[in-house]
């Protein structure tokens, strides 16, 4: 319990940081990541339960990475991470999980996902800001990816890249999980008022 309000803080402060560098209010976040007022308030106060779809909104809309709103200070040059002791961000009704396992540093990051998708289970995401490309490497299984309506088979040693500024779905597909690596290509600075 310790270390989610410790979680929550630290979000909360790189939200209020990140926002207050954009120059945006709360008011002006919220509009542009479809995220209500309120939800924004707690969320700076370290209140509140953010999900993985409100972070990725506030991520987009920011310009920075979903690790970038998580992560405290660096601790040094290099970085080692243990997925197996990262939190999933997303889990599936089957057992399926996403966790974010790290973000490079930099003016234009990339986040480093692993995931595993159980068969039939699906994430959904919405298009993301112009400019962010996923890529995906499907280590064992096979899965579904559908951008933008249209359906991709990937099976494993296989790799997908798609522009991630349109709808996309991931899926699992076959009789047994699906594991996968995924990066996400950020742009640099914050997303346009469009």
């Amino acid at each position: 319990m310790a270390e989610t309000a410790a979680a929550l803080r630290t979000v909360a402060h790189n939200v209020r940081e990140a926002r207050n560098r954009a120059g945006l209010s709360l008011d002006e976040l919220g509009r542009r990541a479809q995220v209500s007022k309120g939800a924004l308030v707690s969320l700076e106060k370290a209140q509140g339960n953010p999900n993985l779809a409100t972070l990725v909104r506030l991520a987009d809309t920011l310009g920075i990475s979903v690790s970038a709103l998580m992560q405290g200070p660096p601790e040094g040059r290099v970085r080692i991470v243990d997925a197996g002791t990262v939190t999933p961000l997303w889990t599936g009704e089957r057992g399926g999980a996403a966790r974010l396992v790290l973000t490079t540093s930099g003016p234009a990051p990339v986040e480093v996902w692993r995931w595993r998708l159980e068969p039939g289970e699906e994430y959904a995401s919405h298009p993301h800001q112009a400019g962010v490309v996923e890529t995906l490497t499907v280590v064992s299984g096979r899965m579904t990816l559908v951008a933008d309506g249209t359906e991709h088979t990937v099976e494993a040693g296989r790799t997908a890249t798609f522009d991630g500024d349109v709808p996309h779905t991931y899926r699992g597909a076959g009789s047994g999980p699906c594991d996968l690596v995924m990066t996400v290509h950020l742009p640099p600075g914050p997303a346009s008022t469009a």
